[in-house]
């Protein structure tokens, strides 16, 4: 299988490609940082057929050089892995938020996985492939974050595009899943809790042990394994009854219960 991972030179959407590439996925990673992608392409060739591809998410350009030079490497895409990073102003609070701040967190969460979407959709129906996207997103869209309003907001909309995508294409083998993740340890999970620490004034470890190991009862953050195994399961043929699926990763984390 032939899978694109977003934002994948560093922290969650790096560790999913690892755990894709154990399980003999082939991988393309990106990121707009040329030195971060060359030196996870160098630890990741350990694990299989990867290939680097620079792609700034906010340019068009570069969402559609992503699709089109990912084909060519892999010979055909089977399936999307959308992560993506924090924008620059969080985190930060509502009242401090720009009208840029929500031009940015738009054009992040919503229209370039929505283009990504479009352009994958486009050539699995004139190829008449099947296909799978996986949404990797956040549980504070259920519960909220106020640090994190702005991608709260705007990345809640995955949740429709995994639905709706699946609702239209389903028929015709294309379907979509949302993952609502807890915490993870990552570098940009640390520098976030990092600044609402300093912003406090109080001890990072503190701030740690409050905000992240105390929300779950399992006071510990998801390991790697599990978020690659539930990766790897949705985009099995195993999962295509859950198709349109919202699945929660987060060690009971939330409080919040859907009927």
């Amino acid at each position: 299988m032939g899978v694109i991972v977003t934002a994948s030179s560093r922290g969650i959407g790096f560790n999913v490609a690892r755990e894709l590439l154990k399980g003999n996925a082939r991988v393309v990673i990106s990121s707009r940082n040329e030195e971060n992608l060359r030196k996870a392409l160098d630890e990741l060739s350990a694990y299989g057929e990867v290939h680097a591809v620079r792609a700034n998410l906010y340019r068009q350009e570069d969402l559609e050089s992503l699709v089109k030079k990912s084909w060519e490497l892999l010979g055909g895409v089977d399936a999307l892995v959308w992560n993506a990073g924090n924008v620059r102003c969080e985190p930060c609070l509502l009242h401090e938020a720009s009208y840029i701040d929500w031009i940015e967190a738009s054009a992040l969460h919503t229209v370039a996985p929505g283009y990504l979407t479009t352009l994958l959709v486009q050539a699995w129906l004139e190829k008449k492939m099947k296909g799978v996207l996986v949404y990797l997103n956040s549980v504070s869209i259920k519960e909220p974050m106020p640090p994190l309003v702005l991608a709260d907001v705007t990345r809640a909309g995955l949740v429709q595009l995994a639905k709706s995508v699946s609702r239209t294409y389903g028929g015709k083998g294309i379907r979509a899943y949302s993952i609502l993740l807890g915490s993870f340890d990552t570098p940009g999970a640390r520098e976030n809790l990092k600044m609402v620490a300093e912003a406090k004034g109080e001890p990072f470890e503190e701030t740690w042990e409050r905000e992240v190991l105390g929300r779950t009862p399992l006071h510990r953050t998801g390991k790697w394994s599990e978020l690659g195994s539930l990766v790897a399961f949705l985009l099995s043929e195993e999962a295509e009854y859950m198709l349109g699926s919202t699945v929660v990763i987060d060690g009971a984390m939330t409080r919040s219960v859907d009927l």
